[in-house]
């Protein structure tokens, strides 16, 4: 079986920058061992698989270990392919996927995702926090999937250096590092060990976690984002409530076939 595969940097302007998916498209799905035997193969943060609905299009996200339940950035790059390579016609793109419809339409420079809020609660900063940051927070909010730890400032998310043996303990898909911004709105790290990921480059499900908690903060409901990865990528993010929009470029670096028995 020969199928088509495209890789991305999504959340970039450049080759090289923002993070970068793999994306298949599909006539039918194939089992999930199949398809989880090929993220690892790709060995990138997420692979992104998508066939053809009755809504649109339905999508799936899988890491070089797991299944997810949301993925930003690949959902990013699968609506890049969509546009530019395979020819879609349409402004927006309706995506059914385990977190509900999401949509992403283009915007003036780049693509528009419209996903469900994150809803988080504050808990009780813990001695765990410190131990897996190597610096104590300010704040700890749980989200769905995530636990969010906010800073103090963009240089102390820099120089944090986690432990990764020690996060895996904690019961959530990742850890989201959070500070305001020297230049943006705010600025985050983000770890997932325990789905495969020490370092994220660009996380766009973090930012349906990050842009409440900012929105609230800074009282702004348009705001503009960075991730501090060595890769890095920028984003654009506007709070609506139960839904949030984010906003970022994409650049195809390579496109091809994979041969599976």
């Amino acid at each position: 079986m020969q199928l088509q595969i495209y890789q991305v940097d999504a959340f970039a302007s450049k080759t090289f920058e923002g993070n970068p998916a793999a994306v298949c498209p599909l006539e039918e799905w194939l089992p999930d061992e199949t398809m989880q035997a090929i993220a690892l193969e790709n060995n990138l943060s997420e692979t992104a698989f998508l066939k053809s609905s009755a809504q649109g299009f339905e999508i799936r996200w899988f890491t070089p270990a797991i299944e997810v339940d949301l993925c930003g950035h690949a959902t990013l790059a699968s609506a890049h392919v969509l546009f530019e390579h395979l020819g879609y016609p349409e402004k927006l793109i309706r995506f059914g996927s385990r977190s509900g419809i999401l949509e992403v339409e283009r915007a003036d420079v780049g693509y528009t995702m419209n996903f469900p809020t994150d809803t988080i609660k504050n808990e009780p900063v813990a001695p765990i926090h410190h131990q897996v940051l190597g610096k104590m927070p300010l704040e700890a909010w749980m989200g769905k999937d995530d636990l969010m730890l906010v800073l103090a400032s963009e240089e102390e998310v820099l120089a944090l250096a986690p432990d990764f043996h020690k996060m895996k303990e904690i019961p959530t898909r990742g850890v989201i590092a959070t500070a305001p911004g020297n230049q943006l709105d705010f600025i985050s790290r983000c770890f997932f060990p325990n789905a495969g990921i020490d370092e994220d480059p660009v996380t766009g499900s973090a930012h349906t976690t990050l842009i409440p908690y900012w929105s609230k903060k800074l009282n702004k409901t348009s705001l503009r984002a960075r991730q501090l990865s060595p890769r890095g990528g920028t984003l654009g993010c506007q709070m609506l409530g139960d839904r949030v929009k984010i906003t970022g470029s994409c650049v195809t670096y390579l496109s091809g076939s994979i041969q599976i028995d």
